[in-house]
C-alpha cells in the first residue's frame, strides 16, 4: 500500500506551483534554443540546472532540427535509452552513443585538453574567450553564480544562475572544479559539462581568477595552466587607468592588484603575451594539441 502524499500548506503549494511553472519555462526555452540552432544538443545536456536535468531525453531529441519523432525513438533504441529516461539519468555509454549519432568524429575521438587561462585584469582575457567561442575546437566553460543576472545576460549562456541553497548543494556534492566568493557573490566551474565536452574531443577553456587556477592545479593534475601577459607593464597600466568611471582610489587599487597578479605568472605552465588576440588563440590551440598528444 502506497503511503499518502504529504499534506502541503497553502504557502508550500504556492511555492511548488511557482517552481513547476519556472521549470516548464526553462525546458520550453531550452527546446526553442535547440530548435533554432542557438544551442546544440550537447550544450543542452550539459546544462546543470535541475529543471533541464529532469527533462525527458526524448523531448529534447524531438527539438533537434531534422530529428522527427520516429528518428528520435530509433536513436533512443540504438543508444539503449528508455523513453522515460531523463537527461540527468544518462550514463557514460548512453552519452557516448548519442555522440556517435550526432558528431562526425566517433569512438576514436581523443579527449580534449583542459586549459585554465588567467592573468591580470585588463589584459584581454574576455576578448580571447569571445574569439574562442566561435572556434570549432574549443568550448569555453560557463560558470555558475549566485549573482543576480544583469539585463543582457541569459541563464545557461552567460552564466548558470543559481541560488545560495543550490550552490551549497553543488559544493557538498563536489560538483565544482573550483569556486570562490567575490563581492558578496559566489562563482564556480561546474565539473560535469567540462568533463563531457572533453570526452567529446573539445578543448575546454576556463577563464578564471588566479585563486581558481590554483585550486585547479591542486585537484586536476592534467590541466594546462596558461598565463596571459600584457606586451608591457606600461600598456597594462594605460588600459587600467583609461577607465573613466573609476575614482583615483579605485584605479590605484586596480594597479596594485595587477602587480600581485603579474607576480603569479611563474606558477603557470605557459606565459602568452597578448599582443594580438588571433595569435594568442592560435598559440592556445597549438598548446592544447601538444598537451593532449
Amino acid at each position: 500500500m502506497r503511503p499518502n502524499p504529504p499534506k502541503l500548506s497553502p504557502e508550500e503549494r504556492a511555492r511548488a506551483s511557482a517552481a513547476g511553472v519556472a521549470a516548464r519555462r526553462d525546458r520550453s526555452s531550452m527546446k526553442e534554443a535547440v530548435a533554432e540552432g542557438r544551442l546544440t544538443l550537447f550544450e543542452a545536456i550539459n546544462d546543470p540546472r535541475e529543471s533541464i536535468q529532469r527533462m525527458k531525453v526524448i523531448d529534447l531529441l524531438n527539438s533537434v532540427p531534422g530529428v522527427a519523432s520516429i528518428r528520435a525513438q530509433a536513436i533512443m533504441e540504438r543508444a539503449g535509452i528508455s523513453i522515460s529516461r531523463r537527461i540527468g539519468g544518462l550514463g557514460k555509454l548512453q552519452l557516448s552513443a548519442l555522440r556517435n549519432e550526432f558528431l562526425l568524429n566517433k569512438e576514436d575521438t581523443p579527449r580534449g585538453a583542459l586549459i585554465v587561462m588567467s592573468g591580470p585584469g585588463g589584459v584581454g582575457k574576455s576578448t580571447i574567450t569571445s574569439l574562442l567561442r566561435d572556434h570549432p575546437s574549443f568550448w569555453v566553460s560557463i560558470s555558475a553564480t549566485t549573482r543576480a543576472p544583469r539585463a543582457s545576460e541569459r541563464d545557461g549562456i552567460d552564466y548558470f544562475f543559481v541560488d545560495d541553497e543550490k550552490f551549497d548543494q553543488m559544493i557538498s556534492s563536489d560538483e565544482f572544479l573550483e569556486w570562490a566568493e567575490f563581492a558578496g557573490n559566489r562563482y564556480g566551474t561546474p565539473r560535469t559539462p567540462v568533463e563531457n565536452w572533453r570526452n567529446m574531443g573539445k578543448h575546454v577553456v576556463l577563464e578564471i581568477e588566479i585563486a581558481g587556477a590554483r585550486q585547479i592545479r591542486n585537484h586536476e593534475k592534467e590541466a594546462l595552466l596558461v598565463f596571459i601577459s600584457p606586451p608591457s607593464w606600461e600598456e597594462l597600466e594605460a588600459r587600467l587607468s583609461s577607465r573613466g568611471t573609476d575614482s583615483p582610489e579605485r584605479k590605484a587599487a586596480r594597479l596594485a592588484l595587477a602587480r600581485e597578479e603579474m607576480a603569479a605568472a611563474t606558477e603557470f605552465d605557459h606565459n602568452l603575451v597578448n599582443s594580438k588576440v588571433e595569435e594568442v588563440a592560435a598559440q592556445l590551440l597549438s598548446l592544447a594539441l601538444a598537451h593532449r598528444n
